[in-house]
């Protein structure tokens, strides 16, 4: 990673800082951010830093935050993957959120197209996670209506925390009974088919994962965001454009009514920012 650099916005009622959090308003200029954080522009921010910068907000029973990568015209992958359009900042953040979170949610279609493997054990996160009660790593929760799936794949079969599969109660019952036979576990969150977006913040809180984050894709964090499920999006934007028409960062039907964030944090790294918005 290169080095992170603290970034001042305007909001509507104050001027603030991205490190500078709950304290007295500050000024533009990097100047205003005080002797701690000029230094902190000068060098590389180290994991601890970032873990802290990104922490889950203690007040709350659970959290649903999403994390993705858009170019300047609104690409959320490149040649169907997100890899392309990101940057070695990017993935070292990408891999502090997963280091800081109890699962993972992500879409079927996303497991298929990016080759999603279990998550693994860092070592840097290992007292945090301790102390906090957390596993070694985050689970991983798959969710599918159609549980088209290969669980022979080490997703399902290798993974140092048991693998979730979250779908409704109406799913086909010989992928559900494939599933069972994997020893993969099954999550039902819904009525229908599919799981349902609140339901299954709900079904992961009562199992006691309720740091969550969610990788996408696209049309999974369109239904967090039109059931207002999704308390957070951490978005890199990246200073490339793709064109052509790839899908945004969330999909799904127009909503008849926009939904609001308010940003939190904005970090930036040659070119690339790293913004945090918080559902108002």
């Amino acid at each position: 990673m290169r080095r992170l650099f603290p970034v001042t916005y305007e909001t509507a009622d104050r001027t603030s800082s991205t490190a500078d959090r709950g304290g007295a308003p500050c000024s533009t200029g990097a100047e205003s951010l005080g002797e701690g954080f000029a230094q902190s522009a000068d060098r590389e921010w180290g994991l601890e830093e970032l873990a802290e910068a990104y922490a889950y907000p203690g007040d709350r029973d659970v959290w649903l935050r999403a994390n993705m990568v858009s170019t300047l015209d609104g690409a959320a992958q490149h040649e169907g993957r997100s890899q392309p359009i990101s940057c070695e900042t990017d993935m070292r953040i990408f891999g502090t959120l997963r280091g800081l979170a109890d699962a993972v949610v992500v879409g079927a279609e996303t497991v298929r197209l990016e080759g999603y493997r279990p998550a693994r054990a860092r070592e840097a996160f290992a007292a945090r996670r301790a102390a906090a009660g957390q596993g070694p790593a985050p689970a991983i929760a798959v969710v599918s209506a159609s549980l088209e799936l290969d669980f022979s794949l080490p997703l399902f079969t290798e993974p140092l925390v048991p693998t979730l599969l979250v779908t409704g109660a109406a799913a086909p019952l010989t992928r559900l009974r494939a599933a069972e036979a994997a020893g993969v576990e099954v999550v039902i969150a819904g009525e229908g088919a599919g799981a349902e977006p609140a339901r299954i913040v709900r079904a992961l809180a009562d199992r006691g994962l309720r740091r969550l984050l969610t990788e996408g894709g696209p049309r999974l964090l369109g239904q967090f965001v039109a059931a207002d499920a999704l308390d957070e999006l951490c978005l890199t934007l990246s200073p490339m454009v793709a064109s052509g028409a790839a899908q945004r960062i969330v999909g799904g039907p127009e909503m008849d009514v926009l939904k609001r964030f308010a940003l939190s944090s904005l970090l930036e790294d040659t070119g690339f920012l790293f913004a945090r918005y918080r559902r108002k």
